[in-house]
């Protein structure tokens, strides 16, 4: 018997990179899989190529209405919500003197508004079918720490590891874990995002960030998707039960909490 057998999962923002090897994992473990992202042909793209476990659903984590419909259309398509991974999320970097309040509010609504809301609308279906369920949180290293271009970032996943603590501890009366996962440095397009900032502020031909940051682990590189998978499946299996209101650092050394 595979971990997740019968289990059904929605991921956030996992039409691609983390939110998509999440979605391979799962299904490898037994499980059915909601790839919900903003970019609905991409995530249509996705669940056809994981097969017919797979189905894709539109969510914009700012709007409620999305996440609301997504949350039914789920729950519709594959009889129940039984693990949310809340994966969306968006970086941003700057020294705090040009921190404008647009960028602010816009990474924050994502980050921060987009866990609490889709974390909130997925646990009021928990609570109503009854039998519990798992939800596990995107926080980051950033959110361990203060970095000097990642104010506003940083800011953001540390609200996430205590909103984490806080729901974990409301829900876990109704058989609702809620735990979370903290990634170090990961490669791919998401990188490639955040090693353009480094290089706009610090002047850094393009890739020189990430070959700086990938050198500092003690692991001695950067992470990739496939090394978060394991933790994402065991804080969804029964295993975890007993784990609630928990982030684990999955980073490869560089944070030690």
């Amino acid at each position: 018997m595979k971990r997740l057998d019968g289990k059904s999962a929605l991921i956030t923002g996992a039409a691609r990179g983390i939110g998509k090897a999440f979605a391979q994992a799962y299904l490898r473990e037994g499980a059915s899989v909601a790839i919900a992202d903003i970019n609905l042909a991409g995530a249509q793209a996705t669940a056809a190529e994981l097969g017919s476990a797979a189905i894709a659903v539109e969510m914009d984590v700012t709007r409620q209405e999305s996440v609301d419909a997504a949350v039914t259309e789920t729950v519709d398509r594959l009889g129940r919500i039984d693990i949310l991974i809340n994966n969306a999320a968006l970086f941003t970097a700057a020294p705090i003197v040009e921190i404008t309040r647009e960028d602010y509010a816009r990474v924050f609504d994502i980050n921060v508004g987009g866990t609490l809301f889709t974390l909130q609308a997925v646990a009021r279906h928990m609570i109503e079918r009854g039998g519990g369920g798992k939800i596990i949180n995107m926080a980051s290293q950033a959110g361990r720490r203060g970095e000097a271009l990642v104010a506003v970032y940083c800011a953001t996943k540390a609200a996430v590891i205590s909103l984490t603590q806080s729901a974990g501890l409301d829900l876990i009366r109704h058989g609702i874990n809620v735990n979370a996962i903290a990634p170090g440095v990961v490669e791919g397009e998401h990188w490639l995002g955040v090693d353009a900032f480094f290089a706009k502020y610090e002047g850094l031909a393009p890739g020189e960030k990430m070959k700086q940051v990938g050198a500092a682990v003690p692991y001695g590189r950067m992470g990739r998707a496939e090394d978060l998978t394991g933790m994402a499946v065991f804080l969804a299996s029964k295993e975890a039960d007993y784990i609630v209101a928990q982030t684990y650092n999955v980073d490869g050394g560089n944070w030690m909490s």
